[in-house]
């Protein structure tokens, strides 16, 4: 299949589309080039200043104003994300990009105690997909689309800890976990979807090697990554070409996988996810774990 740059995007006007964590790198990114294709973007963000400059910042390179609104949401509080859904304010929603992410960071628990990796890049992005789940299938041709990574191939679910409450708790353990989490949630999603008569998409991405902000919160190997991803990464714009082929791109289908053509670098391609990602018995047996651990937050599969 032919390899895509950010020309090969098309027009999505008049389309809804919400970023997570669209302040800075891939999502800021993506952002701009779908509102430079005629979508109304909310940029769903936890730091409100952030989200403010990094809007500020598309405006000044030509991207107009009233297609950029600014939003709070903190994936790390089941709360946040329960009042985001319920504030949205639009009648459609046509894309839900699940971008935002923390890449091994130092032990620690989201507000709802949840180990932060996995509560913050997988439950809180399951829990906001399942809350706005109502209104994107209620849109024609929606989709949407979770941020994987390269990660997710050496990443194992400890389904019996996924908190990571027994034992040494390993930041990057933790941060492959998350990661493979993201893929086997893409594909449960799909298939429910499909199971129940819908035809919203459910995709994957992951923007390769790409000079991203990833990676600041944790140290020293994390940090590390960071200046090198700086150094050498392919630019962020790049790096979400992925992303905006798996939200756009006409031939997408239910859990299919984009990434750079050349693994770490280069235009969008299809991959095929790792063996563990494409399990099917572990997606449902996540799936359910995931659930019972959110259920205090009454989130459900509205079906």
């Amino acid at each position: 299949m032919t390899p895509w740059h950010e020309q090969d995007v098309p027009a999505v006007p008049g389309a809804v589309a919400v970023v997570t964590g669209a302040n800075t790198g891939l999502g800021l990114e993506t952002t701009r080039v779908l509102a430079q294709r005629g979508a109304t973007v909310v940029m769903a963000c936890r730091d409100q200043g952030k989200a403010a400059a990094g809007r500020a910042a598309l405006i000044a390179a030509g991207v107009p104003g009233q297609q950029l609104e600014t939003a709070s949401l903190d994936l790390a509080d089941q709360g946040s994300v329960e009042r985001f859904a319920d504030s949205l304010g639009h009648d459609r929603l046509d894309l839900l990009i699940n971008n935002a992410g923390l890449m091994a960071v130092a032990r620690s628990r989201t507000a709802d105690g949840f180990e932060t990796q996995f509560g913050v890049n997988h439950l809180g992005h399951l829990a906001l997909t399942l809350r706005l789940l109502p209104l994107l299938n209620a849109t024609a041709g929606a989709r949407v689309v979770t941020l994987t990574s390269m990660g997710h191939r050496p990443g194992k679910i400890r389904l019996d800890d996924p908190n990571f409450e027994r034992g040494h708790y390993g930041r990057w353990r933790a941060y492959f976990q998350s990661k493979l989490a993201n893929i086997l949630f893409t594909a449960e999603l799909g298939r429910r979807l499909t199971a129940a008569g819908h035809d919203t998409l459910s995709t994957a991405a992951h923007p390769g090697y790409a000079a991203t902000g990833l990676g600041k919160d944790g140290r020293p190997v994390a940090r590390l990554i960071g200046v090198v991803n700086t150094a050498i990464g392919q630019p962020a714009a790049m790096g979400a070409v992925p992303t905006l082929r798996a939200a756009t791109d006409p031939d997408a289908f239910q859990g299919a996988l984009y990434g750079p053509h050349r693994v770490m670098f280069g235009p969008a391609v299809p991959e095929v996810p790792s063996a563990a990602a494409r399990d099917a018995s572990l997606a449902a047996r996540l799936w359910e774990l995931s659930l019972e651990l959110l259920a205090p937050a009454k989130v459900v599969f509205p079906g």
